[in-house]
C-alpha cells in the first residue's frame, strides 16, 4: 500500500467513524485557503461544492457547464489542502447510463476523497428526475464502483425532489431514500427538506443509515442541537458559505460603484490574519 492508499485509508475510516453516532457539521469549502481555514476552526470533515467551484469560475452550477475533469482536478487540490476527510459533490456522475457513473465513481475514488454524492437531477427541465428503476441502478453501479476497487469510501444518495420542484417531494423523496439505501448507499441526503417532522421522517425511513442535512438558508426551527435531536448525523451547507462571501464581494463593490465611498471596506479580514494563516499552511 502507497502512502497516498494509506492517508486515504485513514480518511475514510474517520470519515465512517463521524458517521457511526452523534452529529457532526460538514461545510463546504470552494478552494484551497477555505479549506484550510475551516480546518483551522476545527471542523472534523469537509465537502467540496459543485456551485461554489462553479462560481469561481464565472459559471453556472449545471453539470454541463463543467467538465468532469475539471471537477476531477478540483476535487483532488481539495482532497490535497488538508488531511481532513473530503466529500464530493459529484452531481449526477457524470454520465446517464449506470456503466458511466460506474467509470466516473472509479475516477472520482482515485482522487483520495473519503466519500462522493451521487444525485438523481437529470439537468433536463422536461424529466428533472431520472426515472426511478434507473436512478436506483445508478446508485447501484456506484456502489458497485466503489467495491470493485477496494477502497471503502462512504458513498451519499442525494434526491433532488425538492430542488427540482417536484410536486410531492417528501414523498418522492422518502420512497427513493429507502430504495437508495437498499441498493447500497451508506448515506442519505435530500437537499431542500426543511421542515422538522419531514427530516424527522426521512431519518426514521432509512434507519440506521446517517441522514445529510443542507442548511442554506438560516432557520428559526433548526440548529445543530435540534437536527441532531431530530437523528441527522451530517450537516452540510452546499453553496451557502460560498453565497456569504459573495455577498459581501457584491454588497461591498456595488456601494464602491455606486458611492464612490470606501466605507465598505471596512468589513475586510484583517491581512495580517490571513497572511499569518496561510503563512502556517492553517
Amino acid at each position: 500500500m502507497n502512502d497516498a492508499t494509506s492517508t486515504q485509508r485513514s480518511a475514510i475510516a474517520r470519515f465512517r467513524e463521524l458517521h457511526a453516532s452523534g452529529c457532526f457539521v460538514i461545510p463546504n469549502p470552494w478552494d484551497v485557503g477555505t479549506a484550510r481555514y475551516l480546518q483551522h476552526l476545527g471542523f472534523e470533515a469537509l465537502a467540496t461544492t459543485s456551485a461554489g467551484f462553479a462560481f469561481t469560475h464565472g459559471l453556472p452550477d449545471e453539470v454541463s457547464a463543467i467538465p468532469r475533469d475539471a471537477m476531477l482536478a478540483h476535487i483532488r487540490e481539495i482532497v490535497a489542502a488538508t488531511p481532513l476527510p473530503v466529500n464530493a459533490d459529484f452531481q449526477a456522475g457524470y454520465a446517464h447510463e449506470p456503466e458511466g457513473v460506474a467509470a466516473n465513481v472509479a475516477l472520482c475514488i482515485a482522487t483520495g476523497v473519503a466519500g462522493l454524492s451521487i444525485e438523481d437531477a437529470t439537468g433536463d427541465n422536461a424529466r428533472p428526475l431520472y426515472e426511478d428503476r434507473l436512478a436506483v441502478d445508478r446508485i447501484r453501479a456506484a456502489r458497485g464502483a466503489i467495491d470493485a476497487s477496494g477502497i471503502p469510501v462512504v458513498l451519499t444518495a442525494r434526491c433532488e425532489a425538492w430542488l427540482v420542484g417536484q410536486s410531492d417531494p417528501a414523498r418522492v423523496a422518502l420512497e427513493r431514500l429507502v430504495a437508495y439505501a437498499e441498493a447500497g448507499a451508506d448515506c442519505l441526503f435530500a437537499p431542500g427538506v426543511r421542515e422538522p417532522d419531514e427530516i424527522a421522517a426521512i431519518v426514521k425511513a432509512v434507519s440506521p443509515k446517517p441522514v445529510n442535512v443542507l442548511v442554506s438558508a438560516p432557520s428559526s426551527a433548526l440548529s445543530v442541537s435540534r437536527l441532531a435531536d431530530l437523528g441527522v448525523r451530517r450537516i452540510s451547507f452546499g453553496s451557502a458559505l460560498a453565497r456569504v462571501a459573495w455577498g459581501a464581494f457584491l454588497r461591498a463593490t456595488q456601494s464602491i460603484a455606486t458611492t464612490g465611498s470606501f466605507d465598505a471596506l471596512a468589513g475586510a479580514a484583517s491581512f495580517a490574519e490571513l497572511n499569518e494563516l496561510f503563512r502556517n499552511r492553517g
